[in-house]
């Protein structure tokens, strides 16, 4: 089974560098993108992911109002913010929203990745109770 995979990001560059690295992660499924907070959304609720990459600031009401709006009708997606903004307090608003990994987008691209494929791994694994 694969781990699928949304971006919602305001840059269509970063879209495509992610979608490309994370394409590459066997197992891992890019199901889908957004640039504005209601795209992400409508698609994120059409698709359900098993994972959502959210950016924080995007046009429209932003990536936290999409990851509140998706944690409250889809608690159990894996959300992973990934900003220029890497700041103490979006760091805690986000974790107070219910994001489950934070990544500053300058420093931290690699670790996203290796994120990623932990995830992965341990989907394969979770037949067997934590």
């Amino acid at each position: 089974m694969s781990l699928k995979i949304f971006i919602a990001d305001d840059s269509q560059i970063l879209r495509n560098h992610l979608a490309t690295a994370l394409g590459e992660v066997p197992g891992v499924e890019i199901v889908g993108e957004a640039e504005t907070t209601n795209e992400a959304i409508e698609k994120i609720s059409a698709l359900v992911p098993d994972v959502v990459v959210l950016d924080i600031r995007m046009p429209g009401e932003g990536g936290i109002h999409v990851l509140k709006t998706i944690k409250k009708s889809i608690p159990e997606i894996i959300a992973v913010i990934f900003t220029d903004y890497p700041y103490p307090q979006y760091r805690t608003k986000c974790a107070e929203e219910g994001a489950d990994y934070f990544f500053d987008k300058a420093t931290e691209s690699e670790g996203l990745i290796e994120l990623i494929k932990q995830l992965k791994s341990k989907g394969q694994q979770d037949s067997e109770p934590d």
